[in-house]
Order: structure tokens, then C-alpha cells, then sequence
């Protein structure tokens, strides 16, 4: 007979919008693991693991109040809250009644969030009791007081492929964010071919520190889903809160992105019960060296010796490249305490995807040449809502064009320079990257925990400005010459100034991306 995970693998009409219906379908046993909350859910109490059975039904009791205030097929709900009970569930509801959830930071500004939900031409909107107040847009309910009589639930709608079944939103680092469009089939495509694979060491137990509203939530809460696993999922992400988490519920791997690790790294590690965690999962922007450095050094992990497989000190850490319109990392490395294969390596695209550098006009470039990541996967955005320019401005030549600038070795491996708007890097002349100067600051001066680096035009020429967070401990001194030496001829010969901000000092996005381009504009 097989097992749950080959028969979803097998379904050809599994996907995003049915996978707890589906599960069940196949016999999962509703008392096995469902999800856990970090803050109550209806009549349960925060951090009670609500079972196969209890989700569902918490499932159905939003399912049948929607059904009630007339939400229906096609649809488009906003949803803006925080806690991660409010957006997941509303999202599993959502889905269940063929409606299109709209997921939506609770950091974004109140008038981004209005001029949002205008461009996405949302039906109606749910919103928590902190954000209600903030919309000049009519809110129907809050998500927590969108509970009905789950035997009231209407039947199950029955997806197509190609059907919209959740729209997510970039990080916002230019403005107004992007809204990211997935249909049923996109973003099950890499959890469908991950079912055919070994389940990965430390995916038993999860604690999941990713924006609840984003993409790779939504991909983490279907995972764990048909995997059978347990999952946490934390309504903030700041890294003492993850910290605590980790201490006391004891997961096996740790999932968030890039901005959650410095933080974690610049607190003392080996003072924390760490022992539980196997590996740490990074996604969005790749991750720096001597974060992953610090997280691998602590933690345990199995191995297979010729005494047989035992636990060894030291953690896996699990790097790439991702982005919600890729629908899932489209690249993977794994670090452990032994590793040496850093300087922004991305590793080698999934099986089920594909990767060129491309020049401006499509033309696939060689080895070791700087151009931009095309990208191809059937778990790629089909594009965004209500934008069909910007939709096709990032193709070219049959290729997703991520922003991304990157070069390929000669054994495959992509190396990360820069996001395209960061950067001053032409085909041919200067080749100026902040992502790549940080990396190599970071490397150089132990002291820094993190950095920005960001180049901007000035009297018909580049600078390039330095912004340093220091560890508690690092002396006061100059260290523009330091830096200099760190990061590159090219870089140095523009260096204007090498400043020390505190923690909270440099300006983020939503998800936490620096937001370079209100820097550039700060010193222009």
C-alpha cells in the first residue's frame, strides 16, 4: 500500500487550495498533528496543538461564516493581521469556499495597505482589532470573529489547475508592493516533486519564523500538512522572541528568512539550549557567511558513520535563493561546521526547476560572466494581480527575469552579486555590487554583526556609503580603511563614508529588506 506522502504525490488534483481536505481524504488520522498557535484559536489556548481533526473543524467554522456573508468563488478577500492564527486559518477557509485570500503584512503602512487593496479591487476585507481602525477601507469583520457552526460548511470547492487560489505581496522596498498571483497548481509544484524525495532530516518538528502573510508560509503550512508533521508558527519574527521559542519548544529546524539570522547570531549562542535544532532553513535572499557560521556551530545533527548513524554536535543550514513569484527556493546548499563554500553561494537549482544568466536581450551567458537570473519552474508565478505590465516586463525570452544579478562556475553553482536595482553593474564598465561588499565586510571585521552598503550617483559619478552595526563589544575606531581593503578595488575607489548606526537605525521593509532605495534618496 502507499504511503500518505506517494499517494498526494500521485494526485493530480492535489494542490494549494485542498491539501487538508486531501489528507483526509487518504486517511491521515484526525487525531495525528495539525498545527500549533502561538496565541489562542477560538476555545483552545495559545500553543495547544490543535490536531488533524481540530484545525479542520476550526477550518469549517470560518468556512461556513463566510459562506454566510455571501464570500464565494473568485472572491478576492484581503486579510490584515498579525497573529498567525488569524492569517492562516482565514487562508485555509478562504480557499475551502473558492475564494482568493489577499495576505497582507501587519507592519505595511495604513496608506499603503488602503492604495493596496484599491489596486487589487478586493471584495471585502478582514482585518484584526488592531488594524480595523487604521483602513479608510470598510472592514466586514475581524478574523477571529469570523467563526460559525462548522456543520453549516458548505461542500468543498473543487479547484481547477490553473484556478487563483492565494495572492501574496513583494516586500515593498520601492513602494506600493507587488501583488504575487499563485494558482492551485504553482504552488504545490515543489512540495509535489519534494514528496518523491526523502523527507529531509529535522522536518518532523518545525518552528516556523517566516512572515505568516507570505508565500513561503503558505508552502510550510501545506508541507507540514502532508508530510505529518508538527509545526509552531510564530507571529513575530524578531530574534529574541524566536530565540525563547526555540529554547522552549524544542524544534528540529528552525525556517525564516536572511533578516532573522543576524539577529540570532549576534546574541551569545552557547548560553542557549540549542541541542534540539538539526537545521536551519533559509529562504528569500540569501544568507551571509558569518551568520550561517554561527547557527551551524550550535545545534546537533544526525550522521552515518561506519559505527552507524549517530548525533554529532553542529547543525545543517540550508541556504538559497527565493522569492514569492518563484513559488518556492528555486536554488539549495547545505552548510554544515565543515563547510567552506561561501562568498554568496547559492548552490544549484531544485530538479524541478531551471536557471540561465542572461543577458539584456535574453542570450544565455558562460561561465563566470555577471548577468541576470532567469529563472523557469512550474511553481513560477503565472504573474501579478491586476498588472499585467509589470507582469511582462519581468519575462524575457521565456524566462522569469528575478532581479537578481549572478554568476555561474564551471560545476554549476550560482553565485549571488546583487539585486538588479542595487547595483552598478553594466555588461561592460563598472561592476559595483552591495550585496557582494557586505558579504565581504562581514567576512573581514568579526566585530560588525551586520552592514548596508549602498551606492548612489553623485556630480556625475558613484559613491559608495558604509553603514556598520557593531557588536557590543567592538572597540571604538576607524574602520574606513578596513573596510576599504574588504571590499574590492572597484568598491574602494568610490568609498565615501564608512558610518556606525545602532540596532533599528537602518530602514526595512515589512519583511526586514533594507530599503536601499530610501537610502539612496536620503544621500542623493
Amino acid at each position: 500500500m502507499k504511503s500518505l506522502r506517494a499517494q498526494l504525490a500521485a494526485d493530480p488534483d492535489i494542490g494549494t487550495g485542498n491539501v487538508l481536505a486531501t489528507v483526509l481524504k487518504y486517511g491521515a488520522d484526525p487525531s495525528g498533528p495539525g498545527l500549533t498557535f502561538d496565541t489562542p484559536v477560538d476555545h483552545f489556548p495559545a500553543e495547544h496543538p490543535l490536531t488533524l481533526g481540530e484545525l479542520d473543524e476550526r477550518v469549517q467554522a470560518r468556512t461556513a461564516w463566510l459562506h454566510e456573508h455571501g464570500i464565494t468563488r473568485r472572491d478576492v478577500i484581503a486579510v490584515w493581521a498579525t497573529e498567525a492564527q488569524d492569517v492562516v486559518l482565514s487562508f485555509l477557509a478562504l480557499t475551502r469556499i473558492g475564494a482568493i485570500p489577499a495576505l497582507m503584512n501587519g507592519k505595511m503602512a495604513p496608506a499603503i495597505a488602503d492604495e493596496y487593496i484599491r489596486r487589487m479591487r478586493a471584495t471585502a476585507v478582514l482585518a484584526d482589532a488592531a488594524h480595523k481602525p487604521l483602513l479608510q477601507t470598510d472592514v466586514l469583520a475581524e478574523p477571529a470573529e469570523a467563526v460559525g457552526d462548522p456543520t453549516k460548511a458548505p461542500e468543498h470547492y473543487q479547484h481547477h489547475a490553473g484556478d487563483p487560489v492565494v495572492i501574496t505581496h513583494t516586500s515593498g522596498t520601492t513602494g506600493v508592493p507587488k501583488a504575487v498571483l499563485h494558482t492551485h497548481t504553482t504552488l504545490y509544484a515543489a512540495l509535489k516533486h519534494l514528496l518523491t524525495m526523502p523527507q529531509a532530516q529535522g522536518t518532523d518538528r518545525i518552528l516556523n519564523a517566516l512572515p505568516m502573510p507570505h508565500t513561503a508560509t503558505v508552502l510550510m503550512v501545506n508541507q507540514v500538512l502532508g508530510n505529518r508533521a508538527e509545526m509552531l508558527l510564530l507571529s513575530s519574527q524578531d530574534a529574541p522572541y524566536v530565540l525563547r521559542n526555540i529554547e522552549r519548544w524544542k524544534p528540529h529546524s528552525v525556517y525564516g528568512f536572511a533578516v532573522t539570522w543576524p539577529g540570532l547570531a549576534r546574541e551569545d549562542l552557547s548560553k542557549h539550549d540549542l541541542d534540539s535544532v538539526r537545521m536551519w532553513f533559509n529562504t528569500g535572499d540569501c544568507a551571509h557567511e558569518p551568520h550561517i557560521r554561527k547557527l551551524v556551530a550550535v545545534g546537533t545533527r544526525e550522521t552515518v558513520t561506519r559505527e552507524g548513524r549517530r548525533t554529532v554536535p553542529g547543525s545543517h543550514f540550508i541556504d538559497g535563493l527565493g522569492s514569492s513569484e518563484m513559488g518556492h527556493n528555486g536554488f539549495h546548499i547545505t552548510h554544515t561546521i565543515d563547510s567552506d563554500h561561501y562568498g554568496r553561494c547559492i548552490g544549484k537549482p531544485y530538479e524541478f526547476a531551471e536557471a540561465a544568466v542572461l543577458s539584456s536581450t535574453g542570450e544565455e551567458l558562460p561561465p563566470g560572466k555577471v548577468g541576470m537570473l532567469g529563472f523557469r519552474s512550474p511553481s513560477v508565478s503565472p504573474g501579478y494581480w491586476n498588472d499585467s505590465v509589470t507582469t511582462y516586463r519581468f519575462r524575457l525570452s521565456g524566462w522569469f527575469l528575478t532581479g537578481d544579478l549572478v554568476y555561474c562556475d564551471d560545476t554549476g553553482h550560482y553565485f549571488h552579486l546583487d539585486r538588479v536595482p542595487d547595483a552598478v553593474a553594466g555588461f561592460e564598465g563598472p561592476q559595483l555590487f552591495t550585496s557582494m561588499s557586505e558579504e565581504r565586510i562581514l567576512a573581514a571585521l568579526r566585530e560588525v554583526d551586520d552592514c548596508t552598503v549602498i551606492i548612489t550617483p553623485d556630480d556625475g559619478r558613484y559613491v559608495a556609503d558604509v553603514l556598520l552595526e557593531l557588536s557590543p563589544d567592538a572597540p571604538d575606531r576607524d574602520r574606513t580603511a578596513d573596510v576599504r581593503a574588504a571590499v574590492g578595488e572597484e568598491v574602494a575607489a568610490i568609498l565615501r563614508n564608512v558610518t556606525v548606526v545602532g540596532t533599528g537605525e537602518v530602514p526595512v521593509t515589512v519583511t526586514g529588506k533594507v530599503r536601499k532605495v530610501a537610502l539612496r534618496e536620503a544621500r542623493s
